[in-house]
Formats: C-alpha cells, sequence, structure tokens
C-alpha cells in the first residue's frame, strides 16, 4: 500500500474577514516570539495592542475587499502545487484560520507530513513560531516523528529565479537604469537581530543573490538597496528605514520590492502600495512601483516541488 502524503504550508495569516482581525491580532501579540514577555504580561499587552489597533486594521482591510489577500493568494498557491505533487497540499495559518491544531489533527493519520513555511529566511518570530505550533500539537497526538521540515530557502536558484521575474514584470519593458531598486524587508526590532535570530543575515544573504541573478538576466538598475518597514512601537528596529531610503534616493522613479514576503498580503498590498506610493508621491517620485511577491508564479511553485521532493531523500 503507497504511503499517504501531506504537504503543509506554514504561514502567519490573515483575517479572513473584517470579524477576524481582533482574532489575528491578539493571537500574533499572544505570541512569545513576537513578545517575550512573561504570559500575563504579554497577555495584558496584547490586548492593549488590539484594543488601539483594531479599528484602524479593520478600515485598512476594507480598503482590501474585507479580508487579507495573504488567503486568496496562499489557496492558488495550494492548487498550483497540488497539480505538481504526489500529495495533498492544505495551508496552515500561525494567527487566523485554518489554525495549526485544526489542519494536524485532520491528517493526523497520514504517513508523512512535510511542513514548509513560506518564509524563506529563517527567524525565530516567524519559522520558529510556526513550528513552535505545529511540533506542540504533532506532539499531543503522537505523530511528531512523521514530520519533516525545512526552514530556509532564500539561496535557491529557482526561487530567486521567481523574484528575478517579478522585478522585470514590475519593469515592463522599461529601461531599469532608470530606476532604482529598492528590496524591502519586513523589519524586526534590533534587540531581536542582537539576541542572534538570524533573520537580517539571511534576508542580506537573499539580495545578494537576487542582485547576482539580476546581472546574470542583464537587468541593470541605476542603483539597489535593502531597507526595511513595518516599524511598530518606541523601540529601535534594524535600519534603515524604508521612509529614511526613500528620501535618500536621487533618481524619483523607483521599483520597491518585498524580499521578505513569498505571498503578498497587507504589508506589500495596503502598506506598500498604498501608504508609501503617498508618501513617495509627496516626496515628489514620479514612477513609483511594487513588485508582486513570488505566489503562484510558476518559479516559486517549482522551489515549492523541490523542497518537498529534497525532504524525500
Amino acid at each position: 500500500m503507497s504511503k499517504r502524503k501531506v504537504i503543509l504550508l506554514l504561514n502567519m495569516g490573515g483575517p479572513n474577514n473584517l470579524s477576524e482581525v481582533k482574532v489575528f491580532l491578539n493571537n500574533m501579540f499572544n505570541d512569545r516570539r513576537i513578545i517575550s514577555a512573561p504570559k500575563p504580561i504579554r497577555k495584558m499587552i496584547a490586548w492593549l495592542i488590539t484594543s488601539r489597533r483594531h479599528k484602524e486594521a479593520e478600515h485598512n482591510y476594507s480598503l482590501l475587499g474585507g479580508k487579507s489577500p495573504i488567503v486568496g493568494h496562499t489557496a492558488r498557491v495550494v492548487s498550483a502545487l497540488s497539480a505538481e505533487v504526489d500529495a495533498e497540499v492544505h495551508y496552515v495559518m500561525r494567527y487566523t484560520p485554518p489554525f495549526t491544531d485544526d489542519v494536524l489533527q485532520s491528517v493526523a493519520s497520514y504517513d508523512e507530513i512535510y511542513a514548509i513555511p513560506l518564509y524563506p529566511h529563517f527567524s525565530a518570530t516567524t519559522t520558529l513560531s510556526s513550528f513552535d505550533a505545529l511540533y506542540d500539537e504533532a506532539e499531543k497526538l503522537g505523530i511528531s516523528d512523521n514530520i519533516r521540515t525545512v526552514d530556509r530557502y532564500y539561496d535557491d536558484i529557482t526561487y530567486n529565479g521567481a523574484i528575478v521575474e517579478r522585478i522585470k514584470e514590475a519593469l515592463d519593458n522599461d529601461d531599469p537604469s532608470d530606476f532604482e531598486l529598492i528590496f524591502s524587508a519586513h523589519g524586526l526590532p534590533k534587540k531581536v537581530i542582537a539576541q542572534g535570530d538570524l533573520y537580517q543575515r539571511h534576508i542580506r544573504a537573499n539580495v545578494y543573490h537576487v542582485r547576482r541573478a539580476l546581472n546574470d538576466a542583464g537587468v541593470f538598475f541605476h542603483n539597489t538597496h535593502l531597507a526595511y518597514q513595518s516599524r511598530l512601537g518606541p523601540m529601535e528596529w534594524i535600519r534603515p528605514y524604508l521612509e529614511d531610503k526613500l528620501v535618500s534616493l536621487k533618481k524619483k522613479k523607483v521599483v520597491i520590492y518585498p524580499i521578505a514576503f513569498t505571498i503578498d498580503n497587507s504589508e506589500t498590498e495596503f502598506e506598500l502600495e498604498i501608504e508609501y506610493r503617498e508618501k513617495a508621491e509627496a516626496m515628489g517620485f514620479v514612477d513609483y512601483r511594487v513588485a508582486k511577491a513570488p505566489n503562484d508564479h510558476p518559479l516559486f511553485i517549482q522551489t515549492l516541488q523541490k523542497l518537498y521532493h529534497s525532504m524525500q531523500s
């Protein structure tokens, strides 16, 4: 009898509707990998942040159709990957349905479970957080030995090929030398990096690989940069901040590539496409473009397929 196999695509999630915005915020800020305070204090902080931010967040999601873009994009990735592998494919969200425990319970009888984070760079705040939830539930079900994982793939040549193709799509045959290119990554507090988190190191390495791939493809921008977005709260975060980077550019034509994300979400389709577009226009930019994340691009589906096969060897 052939073995039953399932691939779980792990991601942070996003509201499926406006009523889930509070759920999303509360679960995220209750995550010990996000806020490391003792549980009672963390619970209070999560309540305070959710209380203060949910109305604004609901408004922002309403501009995106009443839910996070991550939901539809991820569903299309599942559909595309399912057509290419000999396994069922499901997605698992950390902070919104479908939750880890529900999905894992539904596939507990499978012989082999392959968990692939939709985070190409390792961080305790993303990859490890998803693994926490995965293995906590797996231990309860007694199926930990059936799970295989991968924790990074930012240096995969096929993955970086998908990034190059998305950047070329954003250029739309215009001369790249007329544009600056900013790789925009989700920021993290400096103290997280100081504690040994590998995220910033992986982001920088990813930018290096994409720059080389762009050169090999004959795509030469006026200049390329790395910056960080999505800063929250009073703490010092890793720099340069995206707004500061935009101010510093001499050319007023820019392509933004969301280097931290494999799937478009509110940070790309609202923060970059709407909020930062307004800021860029106020700074005098005459051309401001945001490239799509890999999403269901064939090269990203090939990347996931390769990761699945590599975990079987």
